[in-house]
């Protein structure tokens, strides 16, 4: 499942104050801990597990922001 997926990276790479299984995926994750360098981390380890490519125009705070929007842009960019 993608949202398992996903928890499993921000688990390993986010650095989150908060355990990343008690987040809902709306959850505001820079609310819990996630500063620019762990998106950094996060994006890269997304592209590794998902075999995607994030394009210039996802690379803005909103595209990390929650799982929720995480796994739209990984559906967005796995459905092309």
């Amino acid at each position: 499942m993608v949202e398992d997926d996903i928890r499993s990276v921000l688990a390993e790479y986010a650095k989150l104050q908060v355990d990343v299984t008690t987040l809902s995926a709306g959850d505001d994750l820079y609310r819990s801990g996630l500063t620019s360098h762990g998106s950094v981390n996060i994006m890269l380890a997304l592209e590794d597990k998902f075999n995607i490519e994030f394009p210039p125009e996802m690379l803005r705070k909103s595209t990390f922001e929650s799982i929720r929007a995480i796994e739209e842009a990984i559906a967005e960019l796995t459905a092309a």
